[in-house]
């Protein structure tokens, strides 16, 4: 009853390309940025902001990032953990360098770093695709924490080898640091999150994006009606390792604080956020926030039945937690390929049609 498009009519091309063309969409975004940016600052603690809510913020703009190469433009990647680090390490650097550039500043260039190397390791994507190119970013990835680990200049000499992120400040409020306040930090990753996930969203409605999506679908057929597989595949990778970039940099100087990139950004951090993706539903910037969300909410929801209500061994539950991300990966893979972005819009086609749902 209460999601309908009768009388959601549109009079001009601009309200027809709407981003949520349906009303209801629309004033639900809106109550969720005004809930996100207005009133959850005020209610953020340290622990909902360490446990829930910067894990979600970080992980989704990663999503994002690996969702526009491999969801949209079809390049399997592998070497997501290896992107990150290279937006820690060079925000380390880059903080160190120059400690009065704005931290705003620090991150969007290291977004910008690594997408110059994301947009080398793609390369060999115009020669090679599916397991191959999994295979290429694989060694990526190990490439790319081996150097972080070998070359003690990207760790400014530091005798244990870790990084740690220096306090600074926006407009005089810290938000890296021991001292830096739940509700700014929560802040400066939002602010990013929504910048991240409105510039993706238009670029995958638009030209771009059109052109991703029909390398993705047969990249022969693309080429032949005049889509370039060079450019279209070397933005995906570029827009994706800048998106990132952009989370690994926010991972260490706003999250974690001190980063060392064997333990911190290894494989497993690769599975985690194509896991997010799958999860989610490739192809579908909603399924990224889902997936994360998903992912960063299941072990707290586990460590609270299970090892707080049920008294279950702490290794348990932290076993329980690989068995349900395997099962819910292949249940999704074989049932429904598009994950949760298509159980939601099943829902909504259902409450347009109710009380008489197909």
């Amino acid at each position: 009853m209460f999601y309908r498009e009768a009388g959601d009519f549109k009079i001009s091309y601009t309200q027809d390309n709407q981003t949520f063309p349906i009303r209801f969409d629309r004033y639900r975004y809106y109550a969720v940025m005004i809930f996100a940016f207005a009133v959850v600052p005020f209610l953020i603690n340290d622990y909902w902001a360490n446990a829930i809510m910067l894990p979600f913020l970080i992980y989704a703009i990663a999503a994002i990032g690996l969702n526009i190469l491999t969801g949209y433009c079809g390049q399997v990647s592998l070497g997501t953990g290896g992107f990150m680090a290279v937006g820690a390490y060079a925000c380390y650097k880059l903080m160190t360098a120059f400690p009065d550039v704005s931290m705003f500043i620090h991150v969007l260039l290291a977004g910008g770093i690594t997408a110059l190397v994301g947009v080398l390791f793609g390369l060999p994507s115009l020669r090679i695709k599916g397991f191959y190119l999994a295979v290429a970013t694989l060694a990526a990835q190990f490439f790319l924490v081996w150097l972080f680990n070998r070359v003690p200049w990207f760790y400014n000499y530091s005798a244990s080898g870790q990084i740690n992120a220096p306090e600074r400040d926006v407009f005089g409020i810290i938000i890296t640091g021991p001292n830096a306040p739940a509700w700014a930090t929560y802040l400066f990753c939002l602010i990013f999150l929504t910048l991240c996930a409105l510039i993706a969203r238009n670029l995958t409605r638009g030209t771009v994006g059109r052109k991703w999506m029909a390398i993705r679908d047969m990249d022969i057929a693309a080429e032949i009606i005049g889509v370039n597989p060079l450019k279209a595949k070397m933005t995906a990778f570029a827009v994706s390792s800048f998106f990132v970039g952009i989370s690994g940099a926010l991972f260490f100087a706003v999250y974690l604080g001190a980063v060392e990139v064997g333990e911190v950004f290894g494989i497993q951090k690769s599975f985690l956020v194509l896991f997010m993706v799958i999860i989610g539903g490739l192809g579908s910037i909603f399924g990224s926030f889902a997936g994360a969300a998903f992912l960063v909410l299941l072990p707290v929801v586990l460590k609270v039945v299970g090892a707080d209500m049920l008294g279950w061994p702490t290794d348990i539950v932290a076993h329980l937690q690989l068995v349900i991300v395997g099962a819910l990966i292949i249940v999704f893979l074989i049932m429904e390929p598009h994950g949760l972005a298509q159980l939601w819009r099943v829902a909504k086609e259902k409450l347009r049609l109710w009380p008489f749902p197909h």
